[in-house]
C-alpha cells in the first residue's frame, strides 16, 4: 500500500520538476539567445519611410528634401552631398560651413535639409544616411533652374560684309534646361535665306538655330537681327547683330529731261543705294573726260569753264533723305532764270566707289497771254519721253516751215 502511493505522488510531481529546472537554467543564464530575441522583437532595426523626392527650384528660391524614418532608437541620421560624401549635416546640427544650408527635424520621423537662394551649383543629388551597420542610405536630387544667358564672347558683333560674299551670324546661349534660340529681323521683314544649291531666297519669318548662315549675301538682307534665347524660365533674353552689306553706290535719275517756265521753281531728284553711307553732293555743268562730275584743272588752264559745285542756300535748296541704304537727292531751283539752263549732276561716293546721274533742264517758253500755275511755287515738268516727244515735233515742225534753199534763189533770180 505504502509503495503504491508514492508512485501516485511523483507521477503528480513529474511535471513541475520539469518547469522548476527549466526556470532555474534560465535564471543561471543558460538560455541568453531567447532572451536577445525578446528584445529583438521589441526593438526593430530602423527603416525608411517611403522615398526621398526629386526636386526642381528655379535659382534664387528655396529647396527642400525629406527624409523620413522609423524606429531610429539610438541611431543618428546625417545629410551628405552624394557627388564627394561631404557631411552637411548631423540630426539637427549642420557641420559645414555653408550658411545657405539648414536642416530641421520634424514629427519625430521626419529630417529635412534646406538650401536657401538656390545657386547652379547646388544642383545634384543628396544622400540621408542612417548609422546602422550595414549603413542605410536614400538618395534625392535637387534639379537648379536657371534662366537663359547669352554669352557674348561666343556670339557674334556687328558685321560688316561686301555684297557677294558669306557671312554667319552666331548665338550661343547657356541656362538650364539648355535654352532654345531663334533669329528675327529688328524690322519684322522676312528672313531672306538661300536655297541650298539655288539661287532663289526664301523667306521666313523666323530662324531656329544658334547659327544663322547666309551665303551670297545681297543688299536687301541687311538689317538689324535678334538672337532670341528662351527655356520657359524667364524671362527671356535677345542680343541685337548689325549686318552691314556694303557695296559702291549706284545712282538713278527718274526724270533725266526737265523744263519749266522761267520764274518758277523746279525740282531735281535722284535716288542713290550705297553702303557704307556715302557723300552726295550736286554739281552744275559739263561732264568731264574721266565720266565724272568734278572739277578739271586741265580745263580750267584751257580757259573752258569747268564744274561749279551747288550749295545749300537762297538759290538752290538742297536735302537728302536716307532709309537704310537707300537715299533720296533732292535739289531745288529757286526763281529759274535763263542762267539756270544746263546740265546738273548728282554726285555719290563711298570707299567703294562712285557714281553719278545726269538730268538737264531747260525753259518752257509759254505762249502770249498764258500763265503758268504757280500754286505752290514748285513745277514738276519733264519726264525724258514726253520732252523728246516735243522736241521731236518743234523739229518737224520746223523742217515743214523752212522753205529749200534752191526754191528761195529761183524767186530771187526771178
Amino acid at each position: 500500500m505504502k509503495h503504491s502511493s508514492r508512485n501516485k505522488m511523483k507521477s503528480h510531481l513529474g511535471p513541475l520538476f520539469v518547469i522548476l529546472i527549466m526556470a532555474t537554467k534560465c535564471a543561471n543564464g543558460y538560455p541568453q539567445n531567447q532572451h536577445h530575441e525578446s528584445n529583438s522583437q521589441l526593438d526593430p532595426d530602423p527603416e525608411f519611410i517611403g522615398f526621398i523626392n526629386n526636386v526642381t527650384y528655379p535659382a534664387g528660391r528655396e529647396a527642400v528634401l525629406a527624409c523620413s524614418v522609423r524606429n531610429l532608437g539610438k541611431n543618428k541620421v546625417g545629410w551628405l552631398r552624394a557627388s564627394d560624401q561631404t557631411v552637411l549635416a548631423l540630426q539637427g546640427r549642420v557641420v559645414t560651413h555653408n550658411a545657405r544650408i539648414s536642416v530641421m527635424h520634424q514629427d519625430m520621423h521626419t529630417w529635412k535639409l534646406k538650401i536657401s537662394k538656390l545657386r547652379e551649383s547646388d544642383r545634384g543629388c543628396y544622400m540621408c544616411q542612417i548609422n546602422t551597420s550595414p549603413m542605410k542610405k536614400q538618395v534625392g536630387c535637387i534639379d537648379v533652374q536657371v534662366p537663359p544667358d547669352i554669352i557674348n564672347e561666343d556670339s557674334s558683333a556687328d558685321l560688316a560684309v561686301q555684297e557677294g560674299e558669306d557671312a554667319t551670324l552666331t548665338c550661343k546661349a547657356t541656362g538650364n534646361p539648355q535654352p532654345r534660340v531663334i533669329w528675327r529681323r529688328e524690322d519684322g521683314e522676312m528672313i531672306l535665306i538661300r536655297k541650298p544649291g539655288s539661287r532663289e531666297l526664301m523667306k521666313v519669318e523666323t530662324y531656329n538655330g544658334s547659327s544663322l548662315r547666309l551665303l551670297r549675301l545681297e543688299r536687301r538682307q541687311m538689317g538689324a537681327y535678334l538672337c532670341i534665347a528662351s527655356n520657359d524660365v524667364p524671362p527671356a533674353v535677345s542680343k541685337r547683330v548689325s549686318l552691314s552689306v556694303q557695296f559702291a553706290p549706284m545712282v538713278r535719275a527718274p526724270s533725266q529731261l526737265l523744263g519749266t517756265p522761267l520764274g518758277s521753281d523746279v525740282q531735281l531728284e535722284c535716288q542713290v543705294e550705297a553702303s557704307p553711307s556715302p557723300v552726295s553732293y550736286w554739281l552744275k555743268g559739263a561732264r568731264t573726260s574721266n565720266g565724272f562730275a568734278s572739277i578739271s584743272t586741265s580745263s580750267l588752264e584751257a580757259g573752258s569753264p569747268g564744274p561749279e559745285m551747288l550749295l545749300d542756300g537762297p538759290k538752290y535748296g538742297i536735302t537728302e533723305k536716307r532709309d537704310g541704304y537707300r537715299g533720296v537727292m533732292l535739289l531745288v531751283v529757286r526763281s529759274f532764270s535763263p542762267s539756270d539752263v544746263g546740265t546738273y549732276h548728282c554726285v555719290s561716293t563711298n570707299s567703294l566707289g562712285r557714281a553719278e546721274g545726269t538730268l538737264r533742264l531747260y525753259e518752257i517758253k509759254l505762249h502770249p497771254g498764258a500763265s503758268s500755275s504757280n500754286d505752290e511755287h514748285h513745277n514738276f515738268i519733264g519726264g525724258l519721253e514726253e520732252a523728246a516727244r516735243n522736241l521731236a515735233a518743234s523739229r518737224q515742225a520746223a523742217r515743214l516751215l523752212q522753205p529749200p534753199l534752191a526754191l528761195l534763189l529761183w524767186a530771187w533770180s526771178a
